[in-house]
């Protein structure tokens, strides 16, 4: 089952699994129009940073159906105004901006390209962005495998597996590849409020690769860390900041601080694209406020007062002094410095 799909050539469309309905429902959303992507990002129908990088590259071709009879000029102006529009959808994973970014230099470069040839042009680089997401999945999985214990207990917050991304995961490849290696983990996923990520999608599929592993509520992490079941934490990114300070998914702070606590190692698996040098520590990073439903409506059912305050960050940053490595493809980096990172990153 695919998360992400191209459907055709370069005049077909994207699917996509809308994860909004799962573990009950399997429903694929059929993307024609840039609003169609932009609205499928925005509510979470495609989540995880790599995931919306690939949809955004892809997006931008689907907005560029109408101008393919037009001059160069004229295409050039509706390639910027997609990407400018997609661009919008979330503000935290960089990833969305990474592969707007990677698409706008390839238009650029390709200047002497007419509408159509650049439109096939800008096709087989989403579609390289898409098998470049698989490959660094993997190699993600074969560094961070090294890195955890025979019979370890591994916990991890909200989703990181192949729903998140083209490939196996991020931290979930990490976990795909420890048991595929025998080393017999079991897994415990944190259920990740208010969206429950972790209870609907990381669950799913740890049964769908018949990994072992328990839910547990989020506020129930540090006792089982207590009780000496958990021997490491994993998760993933959706921006890194050049001293490695990590935005992800609202509650991964608290788990950090807690594997802090309890002497338990905290590792953070992410692409090189996560990195984002351009921010000197995570105090700058952007974090998304959504909107106070989903807190006070869980699924649409009614469970505060409707007149209470909400306040609903999507993200939290961890400081880098509370991450013992970050599991990139291009290898683990340790201790997380800016100088490490820039070597591994930038070198």
């Amino acid at each position: 089952m695919k998360t992400i799909e191209w459907i055709g050539d370069v005049d077909g469309h994207l699917r996509l699994l809308d994860q909004t309905k799962l573990p009950t429902e399997t429903t694929f959303l059929e993307c024609e129009t840039p609003e169609d992507v932009y609205g499928a990002i925005k509510r979470l129908s495609v989540r995880g940073a790599p995931a919306i990088g690939v949809s955004a590259a892809y997006g931008i071709i689907v907005g560029l159906r109408d101008v393919i009879q037009a001059d160069r000029a004229t295409f050039d102006h509706q390639f910027n105004k997609v990407c400018t529009y997609l661009a919008e959808s979330r503000p935290t994973a960089v990833n969305l901006f990474w592969a707007i970014d990677r698409m706008q230099k390839l238009a650029k470069s390709e200047s002497q390209l007419d509408p159509t040839a650049m439109r096939k042009r800008l096709l087989e680089e989403a579609r390289i962005i898409d098998a470049e997401d698989r490959e660094m999945c993997d190699a993600i999985g074969r560094f961070g495998a090294e890195l955890i214990p025979q019979g370890a207990g591994v916990l991890t917050h909200c989703n990181t597996g192949a729903l998140a991304t083209a490939g196996m995961g991020t931290a979930f490849s990490v976990l795909y590849s420890a048991h595929k290696q025998g080393k017999n983990i079991h897994v415990y996923a944190d259920e990740t409020r208010p969206l429950l990520q972790g209870a609907r999608l990381t669950a799913w599929e740890l049964l769908q690769h018949g990994i072992p592993g328990t839910l547990i509520c989020d506020s129930m992490a540090a006792w089982v860390m207590k009780e000496g079941k958990i021997q490491a934490v994993v998760t993933g990114a959706d921006r890194i900041a050049a001293n490695g300070d990590s935005a992800n998914k609202i509650g991964t702070y608290s788990v950090a601080v807690l594997a802090k606590a309890h002497n338990i190692p905290f590792y953070i698996a992410a692409p090189s694209s996560t990195f984002d040098l351009s921010l000197a520590t995570g105090e700058e990073i952007p974090i998304e406020q959504r909107d106070s439903a989903e807190i006070t409506h869980g699924y649409g059912k009614q469970t505060a007062p409707l007149e209470i305050d909400t306040y609903n960050p999507a993200f939290d940053v961890t400081p880098a002094k509370y991450i013992a490595g970050l599991i990139t493809e291009r290898g683990v980096i340790q201790p997380v410095t800016t100088e490490e990172i820039a070597k591994v990153i930038s070198g």
